[in-house]
């Protein structure tokens, strides 16, 4: 269907944000009346709205006050092909006050701004992408990882998904069955980072809605059940210089980092730790970060190590492909909770700091870790969401990438969060986390 034939019928348009709890919200209008002058009311206090469904106490917005979300045109995307239910349009949107200029705790702002920043002072680019893993809930089947039952056994929902992601320019890769019990993944390609974020948002919500329409549910909560398997939302990113050559690659150094990039990496592993709160945002994400999970524990550099925090991908070089342009990174730790731009966000600007510092490239850790031994010392990352806010309340250069009505909110988000969910067991917190996410 052309844009003009979808303006003639009687489709709607969902204008889009996503929150501090990683929850797609907006607006909705008759796609027929959406043009360039388009912009829909908002309101601050729906930034302290928490996983649980209501405003939280004790942040700096009340009653008072209006913004509008302002669609981006070059984020706009048609879906179709969601068994019995309407195809319709998301546009993505960016938080602004009601004269247009930036509000100040838009979270797609916070990411185009470290973007800005990389980009000004070191003429530095980027692409990136996500790989998603959520659980079929509804499965009562025995499963096995990676299994070629697993896959048809999900049929049609697949193909549909697939199918609805490339109609939809989601560009995706690919589609499998992962190593946990009735656990997915999902990846598209990479693309500039803004988007990437804006796929993210709209990937989870496609997933939803398919698996509704059949009748199944998918949870995308760090872990759905105690003892199951972990799902990830692992970030995958490249350096590269204005012209988009890479600046990741150079085959004389450990790992084939540039020293550039081993400068960033630097950045990235000293401030994870005050970062955990934001890119492990919820009581159960400290469940999936633990040793010998296939997640991460400690903060460091591995190279093609799949519990590090930050991982240097392999290349393919069969047939004589050339590794330079696909050495990049994969940030492995952060899960479901975390809203993709402000996780992306995070990532940029604790590697903007690396260099800023003029940080020594960060030690490329080879081979799987002996905590016992030679790698004792590595930091470890907060056991707790509480150990992990104390961190970014403390960190003053953290805090100051953020504006103080942002982190204030966030806090009270997440102390909220804390109060509810800690008062239960373990089996309850999952329950809970899996119902939201």
């Amino acid at each position: 269907m052309t844009q003009q034939e979808a303006n003639n019928t009687d489709e709607l348009i969902f204008i889009a944000t996503s929150d501090i709890a990683a929850r797609t919200k907006g607006r909705s209008m008759r796609l027929a009346d959406f043009n360039e002058n388009t912009s829909i009311g908002w309101v601050p206090a729906n930034l302290g709205i928490g996983p649980l469904g209501h405003i939280v106490d004790n942040i700096p917005f009340g009653s008072s006050g209006d913004l509008r979300l302002l669609p981006d045109h070059d984020a706009v995307y048609r879906i179709d092909g969601v068994p019995d239910k309407p195809a319709f349009t998301v546009a993505f949107a960016d938080l602004v006050e009601t004269n247009g200029t930036p509000w100040e705790a838009c979270p797609r702002t916070f990411l185009r701004n470290a973007l800005q920043e990389l980009r000004d002072d070191y003429g530095i680019t980027s692409n990136a992408t996500f790989e998603h893993e959520f659980v079929d809930l509804s499965a009562t089947e025995d499963s096995h990882p990676f299994s070629f039952q697993s896959f048809r056994r999900l049929e049609p929902i697949g193909t549909q998904l697939m199918s609805i992601l490339h109609h939809a320019g989601l560009q995706p890769e690919n589609w499998l069955p992962e190593y946990a019990k009735h656990q997915y993944e999902v990846t598209v390609k990479p693309t500039d980072p803004v988007t990437a974020g804006d796929r993210a948002v709209l990937l989870r919500e496609i997933v939803y809605e398919l698996f509704d329409a059949h009748g199944r549910e998918a949870s995308f909560a760090p872990v759905v059940a105690p003892g199951s398997g972990g799902n990830g939302v692992h970030v995958h990113f490249s350096l590269n210089n204005l012209d988009g050559e890479t600046l990741t690659f150079d085959p004389n150094r450990p790992g084939r980092l540039s020293e550039l990039a081993g400068r960033f990496a630097a950045g990235i592993i000293k401030y994870a730790p005050a970062l955990t709160a934001l890119f492990a945002p919820l009581v159960t994400s400290y469940e999936r970060l633990a040793p010998n999970n296939w997640s991460t524990a400690r903060s460091f550099l591995g190279l093609q190590n799949r519990e590090a925090l930050l991982r240097i991908c392999p290349t393919n070089e069969i047939a004589g492909r050339d590794p330079a342009p696909q050495l990049h990174f994969e940030f492995r730790a952060s899960d479901i909770g975390a809203n993709p731009w402000l996780l992306l966000g995070v990532i940029y600007r604790a590697g903007l700091q690396g260099l800023r510092e003029s940080l020594d490239p960060e030690e490329v850790i080879v081979g799987d870790l002996d905590l016992e031994g030679e790698h004792r010392r590595l930091t470890q990352l907060p056991r707790s969401l509480n150990e992990a806010l104390d961190l970014l309340k403390s960190n003053d250069v953290v805090r100051s990438w953020f504006p103080a009505s942002f982190l204030e909110t966030f806090i009270a988000v997440k102390h909220d969060e804390n109060v509810f969910v800690q008062g239960r067991s373990l089996a309850e917190q999952c329950e809970v986390y899996s119902r939201v996410y």
